[in-house]
């Protein structure tokens, strides 16, 4: 059961990132060790360069990736919760709610939402502030 003690922790499927991230991150620093050696050595300094310049352009991948995977799940949320709150109320979410804060009140069933929200607006409470508040945590189990 999913709450805000363990909402954080990844689950294994989902740590391929991680080894992805610290695979191109050691493939960059031994680049540049190996830069370090054609320069001293007078030789291989291309072959050497090309590696750095490989490494560096999978790390900047692996940001950029990331960062689009990520927007797109904000735009998602943002628009469910938007969505779920029209449905409640009849009126969009209040366009000064961060999208920390959204995500956060993902988490918070229909029947404290709207209080919830017009607290987060009111109060600009921070997104873990806002979980904390949550009474009957709503699970998310549809998240990667």
């Amino acid at each position: 059961m999913q709450n805000y003690q363990n909402h954080r922790k990844l689950k294994p499927e989902t740590r391929s990132h991680m080894i992805y991230y610290i695979c191109v991150v050691g493939l960059f620093v031994f680049s540049i060790i190996d830069l370090c050696h054609a320069i001293y050595a007078s030789s291989g300094r291309f072959t050497a360069s090309l590696f750095v310049l490989t490494s560096l352009c999978l790390l900047t991948a692996y940001f950029l990736f990331r960062s689009f995977a990520l927007k797109a799940q904000d735009r998602a949320i943002r628009a469910e919760e938007n969505l779920r709150h029209f449905a409640l109320t009849g009126k969009l979410l209040d366009k000064t709610l961060t999208i920390q804060q959204i995500i956060a009140l993902r988490f918070a069933p229909d029947e404290e939402f709207i209080a919830l929200t017009v607290r987060a607006v009111k109060e600009n409470l921070s997104n873990d502030a806002i979980k904390k508040e949550v009474k009957n945590w709503r699970e998310d189990n549809h998240r990667a």
